[in-house]
């Protein structure tokens, strides 16, 4: 097996919504083949077009592929492109069929012509592929073709992996069985496994300052949606509901922030029932801003967005882990879970159907939640195994293309099971078990190949295909 190493930051991606593998990846794809097109002179452009394949194709219009290609061959940074303007942009793009290429060469281009989707085409190496063409003046072309494969992580043809550079770590980590190595050999929590690991990128003060800022992105999402309420673009008429699930359980509470937001939650008790109404409020507000094409982090996937925020924030709410330290831990530790799945199986829905999402971003919240609350390492294995494991075969079959239904009701799925693994875990002696992390990240991997290609982002199986429901015409 190739050394992989990826990183905290690797893992958790502040973009855009809705979706990691086909808005945030193609978009940064596009960035990528910016700088070629520069090294060849970016002033001497003529004409610019867009190729995209299988999936990105078949369900790009719902996640908005074309719009998230577009702004990447614009220059435009998705980490902090204000979100207000992507609608506006496209619109004067496609009125004036003129595009400023990386923000410097103004050439022709008409989005309904050169962006082409190519519905029954798929390039044998990963089903979201994206390919990227420039004419330059006395007839110069080039291509660069690129694969999104999950997350946010981006292949471009002829590439071996999409993780982080290769550095030296002092705790290699391909496995399961490798991190639980390194925790019994040195004593260290996987959490310190993990931030020394990220010592050989950057100082332990930016890892904390860039860890935080994911945080800040995560909880300035839930908290935002929270409190809008509406319709969610697309065509399915579907209706935001966290606003007001949000605004019934406080029952006229009054706060003025996030952290005033926090006491009031709390005020309300620790009833099983309403616990359980927290956690799917806060998932449900992370994947409908997701499905509005807002700022969230991949947490693995934007899919999957809600699950890590939600479970994060029950720990910050009910169990007291308002506090940086803590946060930080619970995030380093997830991370490394959804590591393991990459470099063993995928995050990519359209080569391993929702388990890879929704199953992988459960098992990483699992694994968190259970080193947060005094788990060991072998504990914390368990959880995320048991996680995923009742999320196997899980299908993506996202209705008329969009990360709507029934995507956002599973990351109130993937959030519960995440704090019922926990529980178990920590109620549990590993001794017992009978399944091992590796053994289910190999099941996962063995599942998705064998998983119908219709099950897996397609809109061309299950509730996609069986929902009767019209979309106008995009």
């Amino acid at each position: 097996m190739k050394k992989e190493c990826i990183s905290v930051f690797d893992i958790f991606k502040i973009g855009v919504g809705p979706s990691s593998s086909h808005t945030l990846g193609p978009w940064r794809a596009a960035l990528r083949f910016l700088e070629t097109v520069k090294q060849k002179g970016i002033d001497k452009v003529t004409s610019a077009r867009v190729l995209l394949y299988g999936s990105l194709a078949k369900t790009g219009k719902g996640h908005g592929t074309d719009v998230a290609v577009i702004l990447g061959l614009c220059g435009e940074d998705p980490v902090t492109f204000d979100v207000n303007e992507i609608t506006p942009r496209i619109q004067q793009i496609t009125n004036h069929k003129k595009m400023l290429l990386g923000g410097i060469a103004e050439i022709d281009f008409d989005p309904a012509e050169d962006v082409v989707f190519l519905m029954d085409e798929s390039l044998p190496y990963h089903p979201n592929a994206v390919t990227f063409l420039c004419s330059f003046e006395g007839g110069e072309e080039i291509a660069e073709t690129y694969y999104s494969i999950g997350g946010g992580f981006v292949v471009k043809e002829g590439e071996e992996n999409a993780g982080g550079a290769d550095v030296d770590l002092p705790f290699p980590i391909q496995k399961a069985d490798d991190l639980l190595h390194w925790c019994r050999k040195t004593g260290l929590h996987i959490h310190e496994v993990v931030m020394e690991n990220e010592h050989a990128w950057r100082s332990e003060p930016a890892t904390r300052a860039g860890v935080l800022k994911i945080w800040e992105v995560m909880r300035d999402c839930m908290y935002r949606g929270a409190h809008i309420g509406g319709e969610l673009p697309g065509g399915l008429h579907v209706m935001r509901r966290a606003a007001a699930l949000n605004k019934k359980m406080l029952n006229g509470k009054t706060y003025n922030n996030y952290t005033e937001w926090v006491d009031a939650i709390r005020f309300g008790g620790a009833d099983f029932r309403y616990i359980l109404d927290w956690v799917s409020c806060f998932a449900l507000a992370v994947n409908e801003e997701n499905a509005s094409f807002s700022r969230v982090v991949t947490a693995p996937t934007n899919g999957a967005a809600g699950v890590v925020p939600a479970v994060l924030q029950y720990f910050v709410t009910f169990c007291d882990g308002l506090h940086e330290d803590k946060i930080i831990q619970f995030l380093l530790t997830a991370s490394e879970i959804g590591s393991i799945f990459k470099k063993g199986a995928t995050l990519s829905a359209a080569m391993g159907g929702c388990q890879a999402e929704i199953g992988v971003s459960s098992s990483m919240a699992a694994a968190a939640l259970t080193e947060s609350l005094g788990g060991n390492a072998r504990q914390c294995m368990m959880a995320a195994e048991i996680a995923m494991e009742h999320h196997l075969g899980l299908t993506c079959d996202p209705v008329g293309g969009l990360v709507q239904v029934p995507c956002i009701e599973r990351n109130t799925m993937g959030a519960i099971k995440a704090i019922t693994a926990s529980q178990l875990a920590l109620q549990s002696n590993p001794d017992n078990a009978k399944v091992s992390l590796d053994h289910v990240v190999s099941t996962m991997w063995h599942t998705a190949k064998d998983m119908n290609h219709k099950y897996k982002e397609t809109a061309e199986g299950g509730l996609a295909l069986h929902i009767p429901i019209s979309l106008p015409e995009c």
